[in-house]
């Protein structure tokens, strides 16, 4: 299959990207590089680009003969989309836009779209289903959940086909250690407690104790980023023109940032100092993914289920790269 991957060269893209190979489709991506990584790819599959460059983008969509495109170009720190939620409706609502625009005049329909948890904002339930309403609490979200919904008009009213993934806490790294998680700044709970391993950081700030779970810390689902890559490779196999479906990534299970904290201590041996600090505002006390309509419609089941794994993959890739890619 001929599959385009916008974003291809960030985090979860560039896994996604890896497996699709694996499996011996045709693969190439479509990335400004404003936040992924040329090294992530190999060369000659690198087109660069912007989203709002419909031109470039039903050229390429034409004479690659693409069959599906992968949605993954997106900006995503949720405190800048709070500063400066222009720059994050330009980029993933009217970015996304021209993609679908050039989607439609090539006669493209199928789409696996990158969403997220934070379509949900403060879930009224603890696992999180599909069921439940988006009531996002950010920008960020909002520009995740707008998407969804110009996806569910396409497919309406133009017959697309799409899937909407809605991945909780992606981490770690490929087990070859060849790619991982490498962002600038970076607000990751793990690559951040590994920083302190690597005398990179003094010590990890805890961002509240006092939260009504089991060690007064958040509780997270962290899934692995190769178990979203595969998610994203069954997904093809469920698309259908004039159908949409939404479906949560995770886990199923949660770990607390203490928990996180202790697992980064096993694996790789040092310390890890802790400092405590206020809590941030809207940081809900749990999020845990209900992923049974994943597991069920897509037939996917996470290889990595224990934190110890994740942080093991994760400290695998940082070490071989202590300054990211740029090492």
């Amino acid at each position: 299959m001929n599959i385009l991957v916008t974003g291809g060269a960030g985090y979860v893209g560039s896994h996604a990207v890896r497996r699709l190979q694996q499996c011996g489709h045709q693969v190439w991506v479509y990335d400004n590089l404003s936040t992924g990584h040329r090294e992530a790819v190999l060369p000659d599959q690198l087109i660069e680009g912007e989203l709002s460059d419909r031109p470039l983008l039903e050229s390429l969509l034409t004479e690659k003969s693409i069959e599906v495109v992968m949605h993954f170009a997106a900006l995503a720190l949720v405190g800048e989309s709070v500063t400066n939620p222009a720059k994050y409706y330009q980029n993933n609502v009217l970015g996304s836009f021209q993609l679908l625009e050039a989607m439609r005049h090539t006669d493209v329909r199928k789409l696996i779209f990158s969403s997220t948890t934070a379509v949900y904002g403060n879930a009224e339930e603890v696992p999180i289903h599909e069921g439940l309403p988006c009531c996002p609490i950010n920008p960020y979200g909002w520009t995740k959940y707008l998407v969804e919904k110009m996806l569910s008009h396409y497919c309406q009213a133009y017959d697309f086909g799409y899937v909407a993934l809605r991945y909780f806490n992606a981490a770690g790294a490929t087990a070859d250690g060849s790619i991982g998680e490498d962002h600038d700044p970076e607000s990751h709970l793990i690559p951040l407690v590994l920083q302190v391993a690597l005398g990179q950081r003094d010590a990890i700030t805890l961002f509240g104790e006092d939260y009504p779970t089991p060690d007064g810390t958040c509780v997270r689902d962290y899934v692995h980023v190769d178990d979203l890559a595969q998610a994203h490779q069954l997904a093809l196999e469920t698309l259908q023109p004039g159908n949409g479906l939404h479906l949560n990534l995770g886990s199923g299970t949660g770990a607390s940032v203490r928990e996180v904290i202790e697992a980064c201590r096993r694996v790789t041996g040092h310390p890890i100092p802790v400092v405590c600090g206020e809590r941030r505002p809207g940081d809900p006390p749990i999020l845990i993914a209900d992923s049974r309509q994943a597991k069920g419609v897509l037939q996917w089941e996470p290889e990595f289920t224990e934190i110890e794994q994740i942080v093991q993959s994760a400290w695998h890739w940082h070490q071989v790269h202590p300054d990211g890619f740029s090492s």
